[in-house]
């Protein structure tokens, strides 16, 4: 697994050594420069780290610590085309990286290669970014012609981050390329109903993979022996509140599958019914007759083996699904991603483009400093980092130093990220050692 120096080294590859051919390319460099590319990108990257609303001038003030001394006037001149492309660049540099902790095995997790999360996030930005990311449209014609698509993969076991990929908003789950992107055999992917494929879920099978989502509600189920399953009649006719049953996914597909079927309490399922209806309402349709018959149950599809996962072990997993939602959630949040001080489009591409850059330096960051722990706080760890980022700024060149300075926050960390833990809502860390917790 990733050690210190291994961090340090990628920290160094892609903010220190930003070669001038690639800011050539770029067309940001055409002739020398006090600002390079490389100090570019470290001033905005370092400079947002530790202040995510930082100003022209606060950025100014950070390139000045790293040597290089401008005005606000002359660093909003380099905002264009050319910055956005040498941004890009050091992006792609980054998800190239496999930075990686050392696996952190609660019994759950640990009967797993690997525990990938697979989601997206989207960010809305301004009409005139639509030529390079298009949006889904809207009810209103302003405002909604841009965006752009972040999609992850997180595994829970290591922390090991793959992505961001980037896509036009309008881009569908099912057509990113993660969403086809091998998973280790004895690996497992929970991902949501947007990457549901059955050709993708074939696929895990034959890799020797497994997968757990919820179960579409559009799709057909076939039981063990191939005739055509009426899972609303099958729920109805359950007495207990959990049951299982052997299935074979899709009509044509047959991807072998176990469905698990957990009753929910009376005024959850009420609420469910509640918002189908609304959804349906807003739509002008009709509410699915088969959702409402549902939705006084989780169904889900999984094809790990009953001696390897029980019902209420698959929930405590799908619920830990929400960790990449938390994750999404520290990006927006604490790093500020879809917010901006500026009118000026290309310089509204560049600050995405760049903190982007900022929340996975940070995430590597996390790695080695909290990640060993069961019970960590992302988001404390997170809010303590943007006090290192100019100290790691200045450490960048020397790759000793920078491992030595990371060995020192991984102590910081390490004193005061941990979560609380709570006896009535157990926390997701709580509930992978015990899945009991939550149950029923």
């Amino acid at each position: 697994m990733t050690s210190l120096p291994c961090v340090a080294q990628a920290f160094h590859a892609v903010l220190h050594d930003v070669p001038d051919a690639a800011a050539r390319a770029a067309g940001f460099c055409q002739r020398r420069s006090k600002l390079t590319g490389a100090l570019f990108v470290q001033t905005l990257v370092f400079g947002w780290w530790q202040q995510p609303a930082a100003t022209l001038e606060q950025l100014c003030q950070t390139a000045a610590a790293l040597g290089v001394r401008i005005s606000p006037q002359g660093l909003a001149q380099r905002f264009g085309a050319a910055a956005a492309a040498l941004l890009t660049d050091r992006l792609e540099a980054a998800v190239a990286q496999v930075v990686a902790a050392d696996p952190v095995r609660t019994e759950v997790l640990g009967r797993f290669a690997a525990v990938e999360l697979l989601d997206s996030t989207t960010i809305g930005l301004p009409d005139a970014l639509a030529t390079i990311w298009r949006g889904c449209g809207g009810r209103t014609a302003r405002g909604t012609q841009a965006a752009l698509k972040a999609t992850v993969r997180l595994d829970l076991l290591t922390g090991r981050l793959t992505g961001p990929e980037l896509n036009a908003g309008r881009t569908q789950d099912r057509a990113t390329a993660l969403q086809r992107a091998p998973v280790p055999a004895g690996g497992l992917r929970i991902a949501d109903q947007g990457f549901a494929a059955l050709g993708v879920l074939a696929d895990l099978v034959a890799q020797g993979a497994f997968f757990l989502s919820r179960l579409p509600v559009q799709w057909g189920v076939l039981t063990a022996a191939g005739g055509r399953m009426a899972v609303e009649a099958w729920l109805g006719g359950q007495t207990a509140d959990v049951a299982t049953c052997d299935v074979r996914l899709g009509v044509a597909a047959r991807v072998p599958a176990r469905l698990l079927a957990a009753r929910v309490p009376p005024a959850v399922a009420q609420e469910r019914r509640r918002t189908i209806r609304a959804a349906a309402k807003r739509e002008g349709e009709t509410p699915s007759a088969a959702k409402l018959a549902r939705a006084g149950w989780t169904l889900l599809m999984t094809n790990v083996p009953a001696d390897r996962l029980t019902v209420a072990e698959a929930l405590v997993l799908l619920r830990a699904r929400w960790q990449i939602e938390r994750l999404f959630r520290l990006w927006k949040e604490g790093a500020r991603v879809d917010e901006w001080r500026s009118a000026d489009p290309h310089r509204i591409r560049c600050e995405v483009l760049a903190k982007l850059l900022v929340v996975v330096a940070q995430h590597w960051a996390l790695l080695v400093g909290c990640w060993a722990y069961p019970d960590r706080s992302l988001a404390k760890a997170a809010a303590a980092l943007r006090a290192w980022a100019l100290p790691l700024a200045l450490a960048l060149a020397e790759p000793v130093r920078l491992a030595a300075l990371l060995a020192t926050i991984q102590r910081a960390l390490a004193a005061g990220s941990r979560l609380t833990v709570r006896r009535a809502h157990p926390a997701t860390c709580q509930l992978l050692a015990d899945p009991t917790l939550g149950w029923p």
